[in-house]
């Protein structure tokens, strides 16, 4: 198995008739899913999405990929392909569409749907062509057909992508749920086609990779809920993605049949749900949605909320009712359901939302207590069986943290793929497909692009680290006034502290040797301001360490007179 060097150099040129693979998200992560195919000097682009931040990314909405590589390149991209419609693979279309906003996206009906609904928030208008299963298209020098697959949301696609380099053909995110509740299953038959065809690359979701055998069917999940509806005695609040229509169906279905009115609370749910019901992905009895602001004139065990944050996510409507700062309030005797899976790495924002809740008195029924959720993701059986159907001459695994992608990497070599022809790669580095063989050949820039309200990339690891320093270690101020042509301190210093948990009291210790430093300073002819700020910074810094074994940030204001 091929994987990437950390010396890896930009990549060569592509050579003529070769394809080249470049994923800028998905590897490494799970979310900010997008991969760059080229050929011929034209591009295409599969999928768009965003990365959710974590603890240590304070401040931070959203993550991008990183368009550098191909931000002089925009003219060159044929389109966008998107895959299905979760957040990890289309949220970042909006900001690569505000580069440029003419590129095509191709997708299925309700994928398209939920982009449009998005971009209008960005006031874009894309040019789009819908696609569904079986249609073949020609996107500039790429020749796309486009396989159903099962996932955790309706109109999810795979597309093989002909050139004259060979197929390539990129999964998504799919799973093999035999009883799918739009009875629309994963096409083997057609993935056996390409197979026979020749799939020169595979690039393939490597989620579940870790997990034995197979999925269980998300029929399962329904007479789980409907036992949680039967015995809840007050309200019932459900929190869900946005875009997981088919769990929203079920808990529809059980509403119905326990007599409970649902509400959608939420903009995103709101929205969505609407789109889905819209398109008919959503059925819904006549009755049986109604606003939020109408639940106060029902009883409490006729009411069922549906509400976004299922992943902890701190400004996500469950979030803020745990921390008692939305205006639906926990009761005693509520009953939440989280009806998800818990993403890697949000796991211990989840369970302080748990622990929020309960605090409160409701009864959380989460994967971890109750079979509520079932992955979208296939399982190393399923993998296995998928393999030996497509029979691909190269495999990239992708989708996945590292353990994802090597677990991923070992199923394919035990169906048969050589170990020399499986890449495991990361964001960034770049992948040819050159006389039937995929090799590793350089890498390109692949960061992590921070999106903090307006600001688009302004934040950088740097200003994180700054951000976390002061959230843990709080900030100490001194403020002096010095003489511009001697160097002498002439007023202060004042010395003030927030968050550092050091009363302002205490620094009449370090006044003295700040003072001395300065005077010192002073005799060496030292005036330039930049050099008595680093002064101040080295003395309190080494009296706090000293006395409170803290590292808070130190910001000196020096004033020349």
């Amino acid at each position: 198995m091929s994987h990437p060097h950390p010396e890896l150099g930009p990549p060569p040129k592509l050579p003529e008739g070769g394809l080249r693979v470049t994923p800028l998200g998905g590897l490494g992560e799970i979310g900010r899913n997008m991969t760059v195919f080229e050929y011929g000097g034209r591009l295409l682009i599969v999928d768009c999405g965003v990365l959710f931040p974590e603890e240590e990314q304070p401040g931070v909405d959203l993550i991008l990929p990183d368009f550098t590589s191909i931000r002089d390149r925009l003219d060159d991209i044929e389109g966008i392909v998107l895959t299905h419609g979760h957040e990890d693979h289309i949220g970042g279309v909006p900001y690569l569409l505000r580069e440029k906003a003419d590129i095509p996206l191709i997708g299925s009906k309700l994928t398209l749907a939920l982009i449009e609904a998005k971009l209008q928030e960005h006031r874009i208008r894309p040019y789009t062509l819908e696609v569904k299963e079986g249609h073949r298209e020609r996107i500039g020098p790429f020749d796309c057909e486009f396989v159903a697959v099962n996932h955790s949301i309706p109109d999810a696609l795979a597309v093989a992508i002909r050139t004259p380099a060979g197929m390539a053909v990129h999964t998504g995110d799919f799973k093999m749920d035999q009883l799918p509740l739009d009875r629309r299953l994963t096409d083997l038959p057609a993935f056996a086609r390409l197979g026979e065809e020749g799939i020169d690359l595979l690039l393939s979701d490597s989620t579940n990779a870790e997990v034995p055998g197979f999925v269980p069917p998300e029929r399962d999940i329904s007479n789980v809920l409907r036992t949680v509806f039967a015995g809840a005695q007050s309200r019932i609040i459900v929190a869900s993605f946005a875009s997981h229509v088919h769990r929203i169906q079920q808990i529809l279905d059980a509403a119905h049949e326990y007599g409970r009115r649902v509400a959608f609370v939420g903009r995103s749910m709101v929205r969505n749900m609407g789109i889905a019901r819209d398109l008919g992905y959503l059925r819904v009895p006549a009755g049986l949605v109604v606003d939020v602001k109408t639940l106060d004139d029902l009883p409490a065990d006729e009411v069922v909320l549906v509400c976004t944050g299922s992943q902890g996510e701190p400004m996500a409507a469950l979030s803020r009712m745990a921390n008692r700062d939305h205006q639906i309030r926990i009761v005693q005797g509520d009953t939440v359901i989280l009806a998800s899976s818990l993403i890697p790495g949000n796991e211990n924002a989840v369970y302080r939302v748990i622990n929020g809740l309960t605090r409160w008195g409701a009864n959380v029924v989460h994967k971890g207590n109750a079979k509520v959720h079932v992955s979208g993701h296939a399982s190393a059986g399923e993998l296995l069986y998928f393999y030996n159907i497509c029979k691909p001459r190269n495999l990239m695994p992708v989708h996945g943290e590292w353990r994802h992608l090597r677990a991923n990497a070992e199923l394919g070599a035990l169906t048969g793929v050589p170990k020399n022809h499986i890449v495991i790669a990361e964001d960034g580095v770049v992948v040819d497909l050159v006389d039937g063989a995929a090799k590793i050949v350089g890498k390109v820039q692949a960061g992590y692009v921070y999106v903090d309200g307006l600001s688009v990339g302004d934040v950088t690891e740097a200003s994180l680290k700054d951000r976390r320093i002061l959230g843990d270690e709080g900030i100490i101020s001194v403020f002096l006034v010095v003489d511009s042509t001697t160097g002498k301190l002439v007023g202060g210093p004042q010395v003030h502290a927030r968050g550092s948990g050091i009363d302002d009291a205490s620094f009449s210790a370090v006044i003295p040797k700040i003072e001395e430093a300065f005077a010192k300073s002073a005799s060496d002819g030292v005036v330039e301001p930049h050099q008595l700020q680093q002064l101040v910074r080295r003395s309190v810094g080494k009296w706090v360490s000293d006395t409170y074994r803290r590292r808070p940030m130190i910001l000196p204001v020096v004033v020349e007179v």
